[in-house]
């Protein structure tokens, strides 16, 4: 009995070890027309195997790129695309360098710092300052997405002061919108709605019994019998 790990390695294990095997096959084909076809019968093979490379631009391009590389590039047969290269699939890529930027707060981000290096561009006068009221209230928003409990609107007015070394300074401080515009309360039940509870929660409950009045027979005195529904 063959076990899997005393076969060879496979390369790429999703086409499976029969695919594995037809390329091996065809390394072995000494007449390059034969195996051409060969290796184009593989190709038709392999697409059926993997019907999701067909949603894949160029699919058959990729198909063609697996074939070499399952044949370890000892494959030499006609392919309709650039026969790729060890060296291709062993470069390695170059580094992404990623932005090391210094975020004063964090929970303002690096856009607000850059509207605030904007503003301060602005010549003086009222298109400036109703400018630096958007980004006061910009700040307070938020500041109140990662703390739900209210903000001292002094302390948006330090950081504002802070972040813009000074340069910006808002004329009105009661341009700054109250907490409740960016974190609105749930709404109140109506007294409609609270009077209807009061009703329906009003009523006893009778245990399950209802008086019976029926007059048969001799029994004229109330009697209580157990509601079947």
């Amino acid at each position: 009995m063959d076990y899997n790990t005393s076969l060879p390695h496979m390369i790429i294990p999703e086409y499976g070890r029969n695919i594995q095997k037809m390329i091996d096959f065809a390394i072995s084909v000494e007449n390059r027309d034969e195996r051409n076809r060969v290796a184009q019968a593989i190709i038709n093979v392999m697409g059926q195997l993997n019907p999701h490379l067909r949603d894949v631009t160029d699919f058959k391009h990729k198909l063609w790129d697996h074939i070499f590389i399952i044949s370890d590039f000892k494959l030499d047969v006609d392919s309709p695309y650039p026969k790729p290269t060890r060296e291709t699939f062993q470069t390695k890529p170059d580094r992404v360098l990623y932005p090391s930027n210094d975020i004063r707060f964090k929970h303002y981000g690096k856009t607000v710092e850059r509207i605030i290096a904007k503003a301060k561009e602005y010549a003086e006068g009222d298109e400036k300052n109703a400018l630096v009221e958007q980004i006061a209230n910009l700040m307070k928003r938020s500041y109140l997405t990662w703390n739900r409990d209210s903000v001292n609107d002094e302390v948006i007015l330090k950081q504002l002061n802070e972040l813009s070394k000074g340069e910006l300074k808002l004329v009105d401080n009661s341009a700054l919108r109250s907490t409740q515009t960016f974190v609105p309360r749930p709404p109140n039940p109506s007294r409609g709605d609270r009077d209807k509870k009061k009703s329906s929660g009003g009523k006893q409950n009778t245990g399950g019994y209802r008086k019976d009045n029926s007059n048969s027979g001799s029994n004229q005195n109330n009697k209580f019998k157990r509601n079947p529904f």
